[in-house]
């Protein structure tokens, strides 16, 4: 688990460090001296003014209070609105649209301190109460967080800042551009202050990459020289006589993943999106953020219609009492969601949902061991999730069940229709976005210029890059046959209220799910039917349905009060066997057999490049029921990952949802 700082504030109203016993910033200017030391002293001005890439990195060892983030916040925002009256000099460079920083926070503070904190910079509190209003819950690894319509993007890495960048998924360039080297002193902090932390720093270092510090201590500059970096002393700030700034000569081609899990940046200069659902609409805002132009393809005659067509879509994460891959995906791609589904309702774009909380009922007995057995290892935040009673759990659904079971305080429902349509409205408010309905793509073919998109008598394109994101109809292309869906009918039910149910507070699940009262019905369900693409609503399924909300609910009020099921829909939830999603790059089978035969021999070396026949091909498919859960994350990450920007995932949770798992499996098992 993810301790807190424990912290003072002093005389003067600055935080203290109780463990290291050091200020968080200095009691002169704390504002000041951030401006100075790290976002000057890199020299981020007049780098901005002639960089690589349409984003600039910034890489901190220490987030604490976040002064250096929201300095650095203000200082672009600025360079923003003075860039804009100089169209002359903008014509002339490359544009720098957005600032990523990427920060590691061992010992987080606590919301309300932090608040406090800020309150010494009243310049910066328009910036500030956002960072505090989206500052997430102590879950270990990175929480990304965007402000400015996506224009900034904080990855705030909660953990060892040394074990976060082991976990780090990037590639052989690096991802950093400059370092804000901060923490506490290093007499105060050594444990941080290591050569296996410079050395670190460099892996995932851009060519060029710059430091600053506000140390000048001998070791710390003679680690970093170690590592690679050419060191010089620089004046200090205020009274302090010397600091250290620097520069990385070269990088040294580290990568955090091997080659058959190795993800590539493409063009993203024109992009065709096949979808209608929460997947298409989660691609198409991350895209638009970045003004990547973009036309989506759907063969419906409007947006969610296939499985994301429901009126009451439960959104909570599936986690496990083990902190596996699969957890970590879904807990941090709740948390993204609900803090995307947030910025739509503050930017004006509604939905109806309710976050009235998640209540999983153990309603069979290895429910309820593995509830406990979650609450013993005690790896999840009690904000995201806890154990509750019979009575406590009873008093939060506001009806009787009987059950205790496991609470979800931050889910809810939404209405997924208005939601996806939501999202892709938020979509065209930033990019123009050409959008075909009824348009039913049958045939993908690559050319010389790009790829072409084909519907009867229609073609469409070329466009540099395609994403499918069409849930079981996935694998209708030539191209993507082989991908091995697993389509599972579901029908929900929807039941007239009755008194007693209208009493229900909080979405239940037990089997199934059963939703509060909305326009006087609940949804009811949903069935689970294998291998199976048909959307048909069978009254038997309704049958089924009722039978089952008895079966735990039989001697509940809510339950056998409920009137008649006047209405349902059946939808096809696509997946994988291993209930992940795929996203990233078509993996053609035969390229990776000839690539990585070797690994049908058990070696894990000689490979040969890896031709990718398909390039520029793309899948964001897979999510099952939990689409409104993980689809924005899995969306942001194929996108930063296309686009060569840092990647919100994990390399272990990265190579989990890759296209080519299960082709590296087989190679393994030397199966194919």
């Amino acid at each position: 688990m993810i301790k807190n700082a424990d912290i003072h504030f002093n005389h003067l109203g600055t935080p203290v460090a109780d463990n290291f016993d050091d200020v968080y910033f200095s009691n002169d200017d704390g504002l000041a001296e951030s401006n100075y030391v790290f976002y000057q002293q890199n020299d981020i001005p007049r780098r901005l003014q002639n960089h690589d890439q349409a984003h600039f990195v910034i890489g901190e060892t220490g987030f604490g209070t976040g002064l250096n983030f929201l300095n650095s916040w203000l200082q672009f925002k600025n360079h923003l609105a003075n860039r804009q009256h100089d169209e002359n000099k903008v014509q002339k460079q490359q544009n720098v649209n957005r600032l990523h920083f990427i920060s590691f926070e061992k010992y987080p503070m606590k919301k309300a301190d932090l608040a406090k904190a800020l309150q010494a910079w009243p310049e910066l509190a328009p910036l500030s109460e956002q960072l505090v209003a989206n500052y997430p819950m102590n879950l270990a690894g990175c929480h990304r967080l965007e402000f400015e319509n996506g224009q900034i993007v904080l990855d705030l890495h909660f953990g060892d800042v040394q074990d976060a960048i082991n976990n780090m998924s990037y590639s052989p360039s690096g991802v950093i551009d400059a370092w804000y080297l901060d923490g506490f002193a290093p007499s105060k902090n050594p444990e941080m202050w290591q050569q296996s932390l410079f050395n670190l720093m460099v892996d995932i270092s851009r060519n060029s990459a710059t430091l600053a510090t506000f140390t000048a201590a001998g070791f710390v500059r003679r680690g970093l020289i170690a590592a690679g970096f050419e060191i010089q002393k620089a004046k200090g700030f205020g009274r302090k006589r010397e600091m250290l700034t620097g520069k990385l000569a070269q990088a040294n081609a580290a990568h955090s993943a091997p080659p058959y899990f190795a993800n590539q940046a493409s063009e993203l200069n024109n992009v065709a999106v096949i979808g209608g659902g929460i997947a298409s609409s989660a691609v198409l805002y991350s895209l638009a953020k970045r003004g990547i132009h973009s036309q989506l393809f759907c063969q419906d005659s409007q947006l969610a219609m296939g499985a994301s067509h429901n009126v009451q879509g439960a959104v909570y994460p599936h986690l496990q009492a083990k902190n596996s891959p699969h957890s970590e995906f879904f807990a941090h791609s709740f948390l993204y969601a609900k803090r995307v589904y947030q910025q739509l309702t503050n930017n004006g774009f509604s939905y109806d949902h309710q976050w009235c909380g998640v209540l999983q009922h153990a309603v069979k007995q290895p429910l309820a061991e593995r509830h406990q057995n979650i609450e013993t290892k005690q790896l999840w935040p009690n904000e995201l999730m806890h154990n509750v009673t019979c009575e406590q759990a009873d008093e939060i659904a506001g009806v009787e069940s009987g059950y205790a079971g496991v609470y979800f305080p931050l889910a809810g429902w939404v209405n997924p229709p208005q939601l996806v349509s939501a999202l892709f409205e938020q979509a065209r408010a930033l990019s123009d976005i050409q959008s075909h309905f009824n348009c039913d793509i049958d045939t993908l073919e690559k050319t010389a210029n790009g790829w072409i998109l084909k519907s009867e008598h229609k073609q469409f394109g070329p466009f540099t890059d395609v994403i499918i994101c069409a849930g079981e109809h996935s694998d209708r292309f030539t191209q993507t046959k082989a991908l091995p869906i697993v389509g599972v009918r579901g029908q929900v039910s929807h039941v007239t209220a009755s008194e007693a149910s209208k009493k229900l507070k909080t979405v239940l699940c037990h089997k199934g799910y059963f939703t509060p009262a909305y326009l006087d019905k609940h949804c009811m369900g949903a069935t689970f039917e294998k291998n199976s693409k048909s959307r048909d609503v069978t009254e038997q399924d309704n049958i089924t349905n009722r039978e089952q909300l008895l079966n735990f609910y039989g001697q509940c009020d809510f339950a056998t009060s409920l009137g008649a099921i006047d209405s349902a829909k059946a939808a096809v939830r696509c997946s994988f066997i291993d209930h992940l999603p795929m996203a990233g790059q078509w993996a053609e089978q035969s390229d990776y057999i000839n690539a990585f035969a070797n690994l049908r021999l058990g070696k894990r070396y000689q490979y040969q490049p890896l031709q990718k026949s398909q390039q520029g091909l793309h899948l964001l498919t897979g999510f099952g029921a939990r689409g409104f859960c993980s689809a924005p994350l899995a969306a942001e990450y194929l996108i930063a990952n296309l686009n060569n920007e840092p990647s919100p995932l994990s390399e272990r949770v990265s190579q989990a949802i890759h296209p080519a798992r299960f082709i590296v499996r087989d190679l393994i098992r030397n199966k194919i």
